[in-house]
């Protein structure tokens, strides 16, 4: 379903995030948590893209097996390091022949390996050149739907990590809804008020796409780290500190404040009419369901056995 279509249907929308395995006990994880979210029905599911786009034949797998085996609606991620023209004309082709709606166009990480990428190399610079050229796809009518990909983009609530110059990030960001973008993703945050900032301050910029939350709840002072890496740096605010160091080294009291935090952040962005709220599952589903049970949001049916 095209993202306008979902958008349309009111409310906000209820997404989920998935990375694709790479060994087979990975991959029996994941179809288990896919199993358990599945009855929850949610608004779509996006497929993460490895950096350097490392898992460009994984992530195309996952997303197909999603779409004709399950009910879910996946939005694979696509990023520009490491592609030239044709390896994106060649993936969207791919995606519109299996009838996928949409796609989440991002600048993307660079591989591992820095010694031998050179970024002036890649045919696309900025996300929002990505999103121009999966406009002029669409608008070429390779795609079955006539308004071609439903197009969403990255946010970054708490500030792009390579764009310290907040004026000239919301630049960046409004290029690419000028590009053809429908809707903007952010990346995962702690403290609400730093996405009802943004929130305004795209507003002030003349964005008026729905904007969805990233949320990823801590489960683990591990993952805490880990997260940072992810997001290239995240904002624990004090409040979540406090409450982590009265849990100590005790696991479950851990990840029973990281749900109970998380909550309470998707509590107040429902009160103040986010247009969606977008879990980063981790491929795990327990937390999900935590906060889903938490906020009185019910499963829309059981699930599969």
């Amino acid at each position: 379903m095209h993202i306008q279509d979902i958008f349309a249907k009111g409310g906000p929308t209820l997404s989920f995030e998935f990375f694709p395995p790479k060994t087979a006990e990975a991959s029996e994880a994941l179809y288990e948590t896919i199993s358990e979210l599945e009855a929850y029905e949610p608004s779509f599911v996006s497929v993460t893209y490895g950096a350097g786009g490392s898992t460009r034949e994984l992530t195309h797998d996952l997303v197909v097996r999603l779409k004709t085996t399950t009910s879910l609606d996946p939005i694979p991620h696509l990023t520009c390091v490491c592609h030239q023209e044709s390896d994106i004309s060649s993936i969207l082709e791919r995606y519109a022949e299996e009838g996928v709606g949409n796609i989440l166009a991002l600048g993307g990480d660079p591989p591992r390996d820095l010694r031998s990428y050179v970024k002036a190399n890649d045919a696309f610079q900025q996300a929002a050149d990505l999103v121009r050229y999966i406009k002029r796809f669409s608008v070429s009518g390779n795609h079955p739907d006539r308004r071609g990909f439903g197009i969403g983009v990255a946010g970054f609530p708490e500030g792009h990590p390579a764009t310290p110059n907040r004026l000239k990030e919301m630049d960046y960001l409004k290029a690419k809804i000028d590009a053809g973008a429908d809707y903007i993703v952010t990346q995962l945050f702690f403290s609400n008020d730093d996405f009802h900032d943004f929130r305004d301050r795209c507003a002030l910029s003349g964005i008026h796409v729905p904007i969805i939350a990233g949320i990823m709840p801590v489960t683990s002072t591990k993952g805490m780290e880990r997260m940072a890496d992810l997001a290239a740096g995240a904002r624990f605010p004090a409040k979540l500190l406090r409450a982590l160091r009265r849990a100590g080294d005790d696991a479950d009291s851990v990840e029973k404040v990281g749900i109970h935090y998380a909550t309470e952040q998707c509590s107040d962005l429902l009160a103040h009419d986010v247009a969606g709220i977008h879990f980063y599952t981790l491929n795990k589903s327990h937390a999900t369901r935590e906060i889903y049970a938490s906020l009185g949001l019910r499963v829309a049916r059981p699930a599969a056995v």
